[in-house]
């Protein structure tokens, strides 16, 4: 099902998407990857104030390429997610509702999407130069040393994305292998 949702995202929102909808976001979101991650973790553990609200808002999995002339931001396709995954637990229990990515979770960050009603989506990876035409703008907001990994705030334009894992804990990366299977066995 094709479903359009503007950030930031809320419990009502949340609990309308259902692994396998098709998602087009508008408004803002932010990106970090790995440096990022650790550094909000570490300040988080060491009660320190992080360098934006996290409550109710999406994070992308996102290190992009320069911009050239006449662009916003440069390639934006996902990275792979679990390398996000011990630091993703912390932050949905301080009100992060949404990632963006690819690839599969732990069975401990489904738990934590389960627990604190979040959501991951993917967005096709390899898809970047495509990506890049949905962002409207970019500004880099904090951890500038960390290059392509400071962590940027975008605003975005119907930006494509999956459901992968629901906040009741369906998994379309389950589903939809044991569906393939099913269809490979049958022919």
């Amino acid at each position: 099902m094709e479903k359009y949702i503007n950030t930031p995202i809320n419990n009502e929102i949340i609990l309308d998407l259902k692994a396998g909808d098709y998602v087009y976001i508008t408004g803002k979101i932010y990106t970090a990857r790995d440096a990022a991650h650790k550094r909000m973790y570490e300040s988080m553990l060491e009660k320190e104030i992080i360098p934006m609200d996290l409550n109710n808002s999406i994070i992308y999995y996102l290190g992009p390429t320069p911009e050239r002339e006449g662009q916003v931001i440069g390639s934006a396709g996902p990275t792979t997610s679990s390398r996000m995954d011990k630091y993703t637990p912390l932050l949905l229990e301080n009100g992060l509702k949404g990632m963006i990515g690819k690839g599969k979770r732990s069975q401990t960050v489904i738990d934590s999407i389960i627990n604190n009603k979040a959501v991951y989506f993917a967005a096709v990876g390899g898809a970047g130069a495509l990506l890049s035409k949905r962002i409207v703008s970019s500004k880099i907001i904090a951890y500038d040393d960390l290059g392509t990994e400071a962590i940027r705030e975008l605003v975005v334009d119907k930006f494509p994305v999956i459901v992968v894992i629901d906040c009741e804990g369906n998994n379309l990366y389950e589903t939809a292998s044991s569906n393939f299977c099913t269809l490979k066995v049958d022919i």
